[in-house]
């Protein structure tokens, strides 16, 4: 059976052979527990953590005793701002948040600020999705404890300008926290150079495996603290207790030394093969805008909206040709138009008929020549069929022009 063509690499990524070839001795021949500190077996899978630690520190810019092993970015955010506002609950409890962010910063702000734990600033985005420095500094207040901004928006693919808040957030004595999920691996992220204190990401959006994550928690200049939300054993220093996943930490740190060598080469390529992309759908249909800034943004994201066409008709129709999304895959379940869309200001319709193209490692030019095909007819196709379409010559918007 043929495979449609994946371009949902926002989702998740497929495991680079390199990747699971470093995992497998560590399911079978070394599959001590790290936490075995009286025998080889334990001595071989700490040592192999301990170098996958330190690959996984230099893809971020941090230091091997930076990081702590988690779940995943779920967890990792979940972490950061529980474990931040309980640590520092005395000082203060208000966080500032964005209105854009992933569902797993934006359900544990709401889940606080419900219990009467937190207060929490909605901070809003302009056109292209991205924060105003100057609104962070007007949002905070004594009481601020934490700022969390995301890198890169999973959705549009806007880069938030992490490195002006970070230097606000500490002007102010406050703790800035990123989910930067989207970004490692695909963009250059320096989390000591750009003034960071806490960084979230994950192994599967990188080539590497599901389950495994890290939170980087700055350890000097300040030195970050946290109360721990799983306890039990006193694992990653305290802060993560359970017994570490080797075989993932391994393919962590083999997906982030790949990412790392890549980074240039496969940024240049992505960026390439989406403008190719875009252009192509640009000429073959009208009414179509791409969503996001046109400069700061994700190489291999794509998200365009398609005016008379509905993104769920239109991923039915392609989906023996081809795998897209409509949006985040955490909120794929919900008829609501995207928030992220919302947010930048679509109107409803648009964002009802818009879907995000995630281009990746092993996308290929003949691929995305036959995605432009396959859109182009089927939006033809659904266009016919919907008594609101009228066509209209000139009306391709460019990226970034919004709604």
């Amino acid at each position: 059976m043929n495979r449609p063509i994946y371009m949902d690499y926002h989702a998740t990524t497929p495991v680079d052979p390199r990747v699971l070839d470093a995992m497998l001795p560590y399911f079978r021949e070394h599959f001590g527990n790290a936490a075995s500190r009286t025998h080889p077996y334990g001595w071989e899978a700490e040592s192999a953590v301990d170098e996958a630690r330190g690959r996984i520190a230099r893809a971020i810019g941090g230091s091997a005793k930076e990081i702590v092993l988690t779940s995943g970015a779920t967890e990792s955010n979940n972490l950061a701002i529980k474990g931040v506002l309980e640590f520092h609950r005395e000082r203060g409890n208000h966080v500032i948040t964005c209105v854009t962010e992933h569902r797993a910063v934006l359900d544990p702000c709401r889940a606080l600020e419900k219990k009467g734990l937190a207060r929490v600033t909605w901070l809003p985005v302009d056109g292209y999705g991205r924060v105003d420095p100057e609104a962070v500094v007007a949002a905070i207040s004594p009481d601020t404890v934490l700022i969390t901004v995301m890198a890169a928006n999973n959705e549009i693919g806007t880069l938030q300008p992490i490195g002006a808040i970070a230097r606000i957030a500490k002007a102010k004595g406050v703790l800035f926290h990123s989910d930067a999920t989207q970004a490692v691996g695909k963009v250059p992220i320096d989390a000591e150079a750009l003034g960071l204190d806490l960084l979230s990401f994950s192994a599967h959006k990188m080539y590497g495996p599901k389950g495994i994550g890290a939170l980087w928690v700055r350890s000097r200049g300040p030195r970050v603290r946290l109360a721990p939300q799983i306890e039990g054993g006193g694992h990653e220093r305290g802060l993560r207790s359970g017994t570490l996943n080797v075989p993932g930490a391994v393919g962590f740190g083999r997906a982030c030394e790949l990412a790392r060598s890549l980074l240039d080469e496969e940024s240049g390529r992505l960026r390439r093969l989406r403008d190719r992309l875009w252009e192509g759908i640009a000429q073959r249909v009208d009414q179509v805008a791409a969503n996001g800034h046109p400069l700061e943004r994700l190489p291999g994201n794509l998200n365009v909206s398609f005016a008379c066409v509905e993104a769920d008709s239109l991923l039915m129709a392609l989906d023996r040709d081809v795998a897209l999304s409509s949006g985040s895959a955490c909120t794929s379940a919900t008829l609501e138009p995207s928030h992220v869309l919302r947010a930048i200001g679509l109107r409803d319709d648009l964002a009802h008929g818009s879907v995000r193209f995630g281009l990746g490692r092993q996308t290929t030019e003949d691929e995305v020549d036959r995605v432009i095909e396959r859109v182009a007819a089927e939006v033809s196709r659904l266009r016919a069929l919907s008594p609101f379409y009228r066509p209209a010559a000139g009306s391709t918007v460019a990226v970034g022009d919004g709604a």
